[in-house]
């Protein structure tokens, strides 16, 4: 009983999880260097269309084919470099792509992390419309831990989330970018040995926050909800060791039968990892 208080104590008084169901899993693949890595996607209104990027400074635009709501095929263009304000590739350490917003007049706003912290707007071909727009408080990050999460809200106003918050015990900052300024309007609890992947605001206007743990074997998730001010958490998901490799990208949409969580995994360009697309059905 005594092992299980201090363990209470650790992780904090976790939410019920609500209903989640597992609607599909769907293994991309393709024979070419510049594919994998992928870490954040964004899934068209309709379902059949998405964005993804890879933590290598690039992105692939493509379709999805389905059968009964389920993921049967996906088709792709070629991977495209994210291209700097003088219009050259995107290269050395400001290539760490992490975090992906597609907003309604369909720019791409993408955050990094590295040596180069901050978020840049894109054209769907790659072409820069801005630079790295930063703010002095992201030096404190850990790092190759920082901007790692990024989600549009209703209002225009981008989120952002690091990796890591820089002590076990200290919640996630959730970074504001509205009007050309930032701030940090609230934090989310961390809990047990999760760290931040990616991020989503849904139709619902909550905020959909993806984690993932390594434990030497492989990998398990969790996505929890808040609302826009970091309250009303719940966990909507939870997975054992090695039920998906390494998930990394979320996109939170709805069709005719409610919400739906669109997740892709980043297989770090290894053999033995793999892209997968995950979906699950929301039921509240």
């Amino acid at each position: 009983m005594l092992r299980f208080f201090f363990l209470f104590v650790l992780l904090g008084a976790v939410p019920a999880c609500a209903q989640t169901a597992l609607i599909g899993t769907y293994e991309w693949t393709r024979d070419d260097p510049q594919f994998g890595g992928f870490s954040a996607i964004e899934v068209t209104d309709d379902g059949l269309g998405f964005v993804a990027i890879s933590d290598r400074g690039a992105l692939v635009i493509g379709d999805i084919a389905r059968a009964d709501g389920v993921i049967t095929g996906v088709s792709a263009g070629q991977v495209q470099p994210l291209l700097d304000v003088d219009d050259l590739p995107l290269a050395g350490e400001k290539t760490d792509s992490e975090g992906l917003a597609i907003g309604p007049d369909t720019p791409l706003y993408v955050s990094f992390e590295g040596k180069y912290d901050g978020v840049r707007v894109f054209e769907p071909s790659g072409a820069a419309i801005t630079d790295l727009i930063t703010d002095p408080r992201f030096g404190v990050l850990q790092a190759n831990s920082s901007l790692e999460a990024l989600a549009l809200g209703p209002d225009g106003a981008l989120y952002a989330l690091p990796e890591r918050s820089g002590r076990a015990e200290r919640p996630f900052p959730v970074y504001r970018l509205l009007d050309g300024k930032w701030d940090q309007p609230f934090d989310i609890p961390r809990r047990g040995a999760f760290l931040v992947s990616g991020a989503d605001i849904g139709p619902d206007g909550r905020l959909y926050v993806l984690e993932r743990d390594f434990v030497g074997i492989g990998f398990r998730s969790r996505v929890r909800r808040f609302d826009l001010g970091g309250g009303n958490e719940e966990v909507l998901l939870q997975t054992g060791i090695g039920t998906h490799d390494n998930l990394e990208g979320i996109s939170v949409w709805a069709d005719d039968e409610g919400l739906r969580m669109t997740l892709i995994s980043d297989d770090n360009f290894r053999r033995f990892q793999r892209t997968e697309i995950v979906e699950y059905r929301i039921s509240d």
